[in-house]
């Protein structure tokens, strides 16, 4: 199995194309290992500002740093899940072995702006799985071309010409147990957001047990979890950081109906700082960043991505490289 990994979740809803990738190289300069960023077309509020297309960035970042790329995106709605295959599967000859695919179910916030019906919560998971299974027949590198039939998506007789080589990992996003069962028999990994431990416990357990079902080696299988702290010089900043910048965090109720960045807005205007709690990390002590992150690491995640909500990105690297990764042990 490849090595664990603490890597940098990089922002593209707060910081533009340029920025970002800089933003990246900087944080593997400090210790991160790795970058991962979600395939957005607006940001959660106004006040974040960005949303740029993320193969594009991707491309670029890969120059400019050696760790792995990961990238979450819902293949189906603004890319039919081959144009994804093939845009990941590029990403992987341009950078072998460094990028893996994670695919998700979806947000309106992103995925309205083609006009299309907003599913139901079943219909978006059973999309995403058909769009898992396309994407995997393209890439298995067969020397013929293959078709799919399915009930969402239909792809006529192709392949990915001249992409040969090996692709990139699929890891199925899951926040909840029957999702995360069957990503064990579907995908290479799955990856989630923080939760309550007993339902990340759970997750991972139904994960690990379906792909033992299937005669995978579950402990050699990619498990990855994004963790949004906010860390600031003062426990007052963090929480300012956190209240201007995420508030998303602190809304305990399903995002994935809301349609626009100015709705969001509006909803943000009631959050407090205790609305944060078991949702975000606010806090000023390394100490509690490094057991944060050691605790998802005894859990069984190899791979922990993080992303510091606040602008203040320079500052949260340099004491990550200094006080908290070095002191994770796995």
């Amino acid at each position: 199995m490849r090595g664990h990994t603490i890597g940098y979740a990089v922002g593209l809803e707060q910081f533009g194309p340029a920025e970002a990738v800089e933003l990246a190289h900087r944080a593997e300069q400090h210790g991160f290992s790795g970058t991962i960023m979600s395939d957005r077309f607006q940001p959660w509020t106004p006040a974040q500002g960005h949303a740029s297309f993320t193969w594009s960035v991707l491309g670029a970042l890969g120059l400019q740093t050696r760790g792995e790329l990961g990238c979450v995106t819902t293949p189906g709605f603004r890319m039919h899940p081959a144009s994804v295959a093939q845009a990941a599967a590029t990403v992987s000859a341009m950078y072998p072995d460094r990028h893996w695919l994670g695919i998700g179910s979806g947000e309106l916030i992103n995925e309205h702006i083609v006009g299309e019906y907003w599913p139901e919560a079943h219909a978006r998971v059973e999309r995403m799985f058909e769009a898992v299974e396309l994407i995997g027949k393209l890439f298995a590198r067969e020397e013929r071309d293959v078709r799919h039939e399915g009930r969402y998506f239909k792809l006529e007789s192709t392949r990915l010409w001249g992409l040969d080589v090996r692709p990139p990992e699929i890891v199925v996003a899951a926040s909840g147990p029957v999702t995360a069962r069957r990503a064990g028999r579907s995908a290479d990994g799955f990856i989630t957001v923080e939760a309550p431990p007993e339902r990340l416990e759970l997750l991972l357990r139904r994960f690990g047990e379906r792909a033992r079902e299937g005669g995978k080696r579950a402990g050699a299988l990619r498990k990855v979890i994004q963790l949004r702290v906010s860390w600031a010089q003062t426990k007052e900043r963090a929480v300012q950081n956190a209240i201007e910048e995420w508030p998303i965090a602190a809304m305990r109720f399903s995002k994935v109906d809301i349609r626009s960045p100015y709705e969001v807005a509006q909803m943000a205007r009631t959050v407090r700082a205790e609305d944060f709690s078991g949702h975000l990390l606010i806090s000023a002590d390394p100490e509690e960043h490094r057991a944060y992150l050691q605790r998802h690491v005894d859990m069984g995640f190899t791979d922990i991505y993080v992303h510091n909500v606040g602008r203040n990105q320079a500052e949260f690297m340099k004491v990550y490289g200094d006080e908290v990764i070095p002191g994770v042990r796995w």
